[in-house]
C-alpha cells in the first residue's frame, strides 16, 4: 500500500484556526479535525481566484458539517493547448483571506508536482459519452482531466477522515460537471455525498465566476444577455409557448449582440443532457458564449 506523503508547509499568517497544507497528510488533518472524527467533513473542490461564489459554497458546507476543507488547485489537465492555464489567476493570499472569513479550516494547495508526480498521468477517468456534449465537445479532455482530479481528491481526502461522512459541494453553474460528479460517484463506489449548491448572481443578473475579471466594462453590460434569455426562455416554457422557434429566436438574440457570440443554447434534461422527453422532470436552458476575449457559460432551471 503507497502511504500518504507528510505535510511539509503551514502558513503561520492564516491565522491559529486555519491549517494550509501543500502535500496530503493523516497526521495534520487528523490533528486539525480533533474530536470531531467520525462526524462529518464539508470538502470544496476549486482553482482558486474565489469570489462570491465559493464563498456560498464554503458557508454551505459549514453551515452542514463539522470541519470545511478546501482544495485550492489550478488543474492543468483541464485546459486545452489554447486555453489560459498560464494566465489563470493565482491568488492564494487573498483566497485564503476569504476562505478564513467563510469558515474553512483547512486549505489543500498542492502543487502540480504533488499532484501528478513524474508528469501527466498515465491513467485518467474518462468521462464517457455525457462528457463529449455541450463543455465537452467545445473543450475536449476538459472534464476528463476535471474527473481525474476530483477521483484523486477523494482518494486523498476520504481515508484521512476515518469514517467520518464526505460531503462535496459542488455549484450549479458548471451544470455539466455537477452532473458527470455525481455519475462518477455512483459509478465508481466512492463513500462521498455530492451537494449541488444553486448559482449565485450579481444584482444584475450574471452568474459569478472567476473569468468575470476578465470582462471589460462594456463586456460585463453584454454578457447580461445570457440571464436575460435564459429568464426569457422560462417565462416561455412557463406559459407552455418554449416552441423551436422560440430557442432559435432566443439564440439570434444573443448572437446579434455587440461583442457576444454564442457557442451553444440548447434546452434539456439535466439528468441526460438530452432533450426532454416529458414535463414531469426538471429542465435546464443551457448557455454557452464568447463575450469579448472571454467565454462564460450559465444556466437556468426554466420549469
Amino acid at each position: 500500500m503507497m502511504s500518504q506523503p507528510a505535510i511539509t508547509h503551514t502558513i503561520a499568517d492564516l491565522g491559529n484556526e486555519m491549517l494550509l497544507a501543500r502535500t496530503s497528510a493523516a497526521s495534520q488533518l487528523n490533528a486539525q479535525m480533533g474530536s470531531k472524527k467520525q462526524l462529518t467533513v464539508g470538502y470544496v473542490a476549486t482553482m482558486g481566484a474565489l469570489h462570491e461564489g465559493h464563498a456560498t459554497l464554503i458557508r454551505r458546507a459549514r453551515e452542514q458539517n463539522d470541519v470545511v476543507v478546501l482544495s485550492i488547485f489550478v488543474n492543468p489537465l483541464q485546459f486545452g493547448p489554447n486555453e489560459d492555464f498560464d494566465l489563470y489567476p493565482r491568488t492564494l493570499e487573498a483566497d485564503a483571506a476569504l476562505a478564513a472569513e467563510a469558515g474553512v479550516d483547512v486549505i489543500f494547495a498542492p502543487t502540480v508536482e504533488e499532484m501528478y508526480p513524474g508528469g501527466q498521468p498515465r491513467i485518467t477517468v474518462s468521462s464517457g459519452e455525457l462528457g463529449h456534449l455541450f463543455e465537452g465537445k467545445t473543450r475536449p479532455g476538459h472534464f476528463d482531466g476535471a474527473l481525474t482530479v476530483i477521483n484523486k481528491f477523494f482518494n486523498i481526502l476520504k481515508p484521512l477522515t476515518e469514517g467520518a461522512t464526505l460531503n462535496a459541494y459542488f455549484g450549479q453553474k458548471d451544470a455539466q460537471q455537477l452532473a458527470l460528479m455525481q455519475r462518477m460517484v455512483t459509478d465508481f463506489n466512492h463513500d462521498v455525498v455530492i451537494k449541488p449548491v444553486p448559482i449565485v448572481r450579481a444584482d444584475d443578473g450574471l452568474a459569478l465566476s472567476s473569468r468575470n475579471q476578465y470582462l471589460t466594462p462594456e463586456d460585463r453590460e453584454a454578457a447580461l444577455v445570457l440571464s436575460r434569455t435564459l429568464a426569457h426562455l422560462r417565462e416561455k416554457y412557463i406559459t407552455g409557448v418554449l416552441t423551436d422557434t422560440a430557442v432559435d429566436e432566443a439564440r439570434e438574440a444573443i448572437n446579434s449582440t455587440p461583442g457576444v457570440r454564442l457557442d451553444y443554447l440548447e434546452v434539456i434534461d439535466p439528468a441526460t443532457f438530452q432533450a426532454p422527453v416529458d414535463d414531469q422532470g426538471r429542465v435546464l436552458a443551457l448557455v454557452a458564449a464568447y463575450v469579448g476575449n472571454t467565454r462564460l457559460i450559465d444556466n437556468m432551471d426554466i420549469n
